[in-house]
Order: C-alpha cells, then structure tokens, then sequence
C-alpha cells in the first residue's frame, strides 16, 4: 500500500499524479518490466523477434493493465484489469521458464526475475482481493 507520505513526495517533484502512480503494484510493475528489458539485452540476437519481443510486450503489459484498469471508476473494472496484468505476469514467468531451460538466460537473472515476480504476484493478488471486497 501506498504510505501517505510516498505520495505527497511525487506530487512534489512531478506535480499532477495520475492514478496508476498511486499504486505500489503499478510501481512494482513498472521497475519489473524495466528489470525485463535489462535482462533481455543479453539474449541472443537471434531471438528479437521470439523471446524478447514476447518477454517485453508481457512485462510491459502488466503496468499498462494496471494503469489503465486505475483510470476505470468501478471497483469491479478495475478488478478485471488487475487481473489480465496477473495473467500478463503469469505469461512472463512462463516465457523466462522457456528462456532459462534453453539456456538463453543466466542463473542469476533468472532467480533474480523470479524473486521480482513472485512479489509483484501477491501486490496484484492483494491488489485484486481489495477491489473485489469493494465490487
């Protein structure tokens, strides 16, 4: 959950905030997706059409899901897109799985991905749970 104070900090520096930055699982979601475009640079070339493309555009997704389910003023839209930004997540890890067994991606990154997953998975389970009881 946002604290008070995290909030008030980004109004000053940025001025207007728009929904989805109040939310911790958007952030969370959003340093995800760039850790994914870091790690994806070390892939080999031969899979920027494959692997990363798909990895990127999954990863991306979830933020994007979450930013645009926050703009929604029913509890329940905003639950529906919290979940397919779960199910982006779930589509990530899938494609890191494949990554790592094909031995594309390194030990390090791969843990280090999983670990940054499984924290985003219960923000947006959390996240989900909240908007449902308010449906």
């Amino acid at each position: 959950m946002t604290k008070p104070h995290e909030v008030a900090e980004h109004k000053k520096r940025r001025g207007y905030s728009f929904p989805h930055e109040k939310l911790a699982a958007w952030r969370k979601a959003k340093d995800f997706t760039i850790f994914i475009y870091r790690i994806t640079k070390s892939l080999p070339h031969s899979e920027k059409y494959g692997l990363i493309s798909q990895l990127r555009r999954a990863a991306i997704s979830v933020a994007s899901n979450l930013a645009e389910g926050s703009a929604r003023t029913s509890p329940r839209d905003q639950a529906h897109f919290t979940q397919i930004a779960y199910s982006s997540l779930m589509e990530t890890v899938c494609q890191l799985q494949i990554a790592h067994e094909l031995n594309l991606l390194d030990e390090h990154s791969y843990a280090e991905a999983r670990e940054k997953a499984g924290e985003l998975a219960a923000m947006l389970n959390s996240l989900y749970a909240s908007q449902q009881r308010k449906a």
